[in-house]
């Protein structure tokens, strides 16, 4: 269906791949992985056409309808929710007019006889058409859009909303939405569990591994891309590699071709010694001429095994920090209550009771909208709760961080200046290193935050967290911009981390590994889970 072979391209003195070859055959289910800036987004570009290439050839079949869900979601205005994602169903909008066109021209037949011929082929024109439309779902448009948007969290009482009254998050659900309603034949999709919640991704992935059409995507979710993928394409070190296998295949199997690489290039090198001191030894010597012009000359035609640079990651530990009491914090019958504009009351939760104790690792799960959110930040602090009352216990110091920490970054400050101005009385040389762990080095800390990605913020609060030792953590979405290798790095450092953590993430694989306690804000009401997150998954599953 797809073929791009041997391709090449750069930009300027910068080459993203060299001779990369890629297809995608009908019913594929990949993954596309690398490093951030290898050329990801390219390869998308590359295939609906925005971008060329400078070297190779692309060969895509004739009439392949391709959906293609990026972060940019462009302007929506002008359309309700559901009008926008019917829109979006493309070659099916087309389907439908001219199904609708040939069916007028059936009925004025009766007053206005066509030839034969003409029937002929106005009949077989309009089966091949109708069929179509019926095979990419055109019957069943408005119910599968109803179906879509819901699944992503958009209830019936948000269909008929203008498109412009949603927040940027919820636009890009609106967006997703409309790629999947076109039901393409191949579905691209650059970080499609971006600003959704657990629910949504869960209702994603069923639909992916139903699809039946391809799929070649990018995700920061492991788990996500684990269950759904059954081969990868890594773009690494200016080269397109395709490993059949999910992610966590790829990254077995990449280092035991790693491990091979590394073997041969020892060997090499020992022969290059031997053969180069034979040359060195004997290159004077008039009785060794011609030994010593052959292995010159083999040498040259040898092709030398590269070892790729180590790629660039994240290395960081929590420093260690002061030793706090047991008990850590104490709630009791906390509720709380939100004020609406028009007015009304937006009840929360009540009567929510528990106890954190150093060392744990909570948890904090619930749907959209049930309070995760609302509960840690009463616990940080950063609200009141309505009713009861929330117990720090004794030297407890508290870090947060949320994804509107990174509004709270100065966009005039530069990087340097914003971790600095937290911790004045250290030295040039700590703030240096402490940003050369979350990869910003040289130059790069004189950047100013407003020219940041939303990554590159993660990263400054985190640091900013970092810069005062904490030994109670409260972390509100925290891999949310961060790549896959970047979110293990930070699971590690909070497995490591001698103090005591809650948090809310939508990534299961984080949720899995870190937590040995889960909170449930469910429907009003706290529950509480002594196990980790399979075992509160077992538990509702009963």
């Amino acid at each position: 269906m797809i073929h791009l072979t041997n391709i090449s391209k750069h930009y300027g003195q910068k080459i993203l791949f060299r001779e990369g070859s890629l297809q995608i055959r009908p019913g594929d289910k990949m993954g596309l992985v690398g490093p951030n800036g290898v050329g990801k987004t390219t390869i998308f570009r590359v295939i609906t056409g925005e971008e060329g290439v400078d070297g190779g050839s692309i060969n895509i079949a004739d009439r392949l309808i391709i959906g293609y869900f990026s972060q940019d979601v462009g302007e929506m205005r002008g359309r309700s929710a559901l009008e926008e994602v019917k829109a979006g169903a493309g070659r099916v909008s087309d389907l439908a007019e001219k199904v609708g066109q040939m069916e007028r021209l059936l009925a004025d037949s009766a007053i206005h006889p066509l030839s034969d011929d003409e029937m002929t082929q106005l009949l077989e024109k309009y089966g091949e058409a109708q069929l179509e439309f019926e095979q990419r779902g055109g019957y069943d448009l408005d119910s599968r859009a109803k179906a879509i948007l819901t699944g992503l969290g958009i209830g019936p009482g948000d269909y008929d909303q203008p498109v412009e009254s949603f927040s940027g998050g919820w636009k890009m659900r609106i967006a997703l939405a409309r790629i999947l309603a076109l039901n393409p034949d191949v579905l691209l999709m650059d970080e499609p569990t971006n600003h959704l919640d657990l629910e949504s991704i869960l209702w994603l992935e069923e639909w992916l591994t139903n699809f039946k059409g391809s799929l070649l995507m990018t995700s920061h979710d492991r788990e996500f891309m684990n269950r759904i993928v059954s081969r990868i394409v890594a773009i690494e070190n200016k080269t397109v590699t395709t490993y059949s296998g999910n992610y966590d295949f790829y990254l077995r199997e990449r280092e035991v071709r790693q491990d091979q690489l590394l073997a041969a290039h020892q060997k090499q090198q020992d022969m290059l010694a031997k053969e180069e001191e034979f040359i060195a030894r004997f290159a004077a010597r008039a009785s060794h001429a011609a030994q010593v012009q052959s292995r010159v000359k083999k040498l040259d035609k040898i092709e030398r095994i590269e070892i790729p640079p180590d790629e660039k990651t994240i290395q960081f530990d929590f420093p260690v920090p002061p030793r706090g009491g047991n008990d850590v914090v104490k709630f009791e019958n906390l509720g709380k209550d939100w004020q609406l504009e028009d007015g009304g009351i937006k009840h929360v939760f009540s009567g929510a009771q528990a106890m954190v104790q150093r060392l744990n690792k909570v948890a904090v799960v619930g749907v959209n909208g049930a309070g995760k959110s609302t509960l840690l930040k009463i616990i940080a602090a950063l609200t009141d709760p309505t009713q009861g009352q929330v117990q720090l216990g004794a030297n407890v110091k508290v870090g947060y961080f949320s994804q509107h920490s990174l509004e709270v970054l100065n966009s005039e400050k530069t990087i340097y200046d914003e971790v600095y101005d937290r911790v004045p009385q250290a030295t040039i040389g700590y703030v240096r290193n402490l940003l050369g762990a979350f990869l910003f080095s040289g130059d790069d800390v004189y950047k100013k935050i407003s020219v940041l990605s939303g990554g590159e913020k993660s990263r400054v609060v985190l640091a900013t967290i970092l810069a005062n030792p904490v030994n109670f953590l409260i972390l509100d979405e925290p891999t949310n911009h961060l790549d896959i290798k970047a979110r293990e790095v930070l699971l590690k450092a909070l497995q490591n981390f001698d103090g005591t953590v809650m948090f809310v993430s939508h990534d299961r694989h984080f949720l899995k590994s870190i937590s040995n306690r889960v909170f449930e804000v469910d429907r009003g009401e706290l529950r509480v889970y002594e196990g980790n997150y399979e075992y509160y998954l077992s538990k509702k599953e009963k």
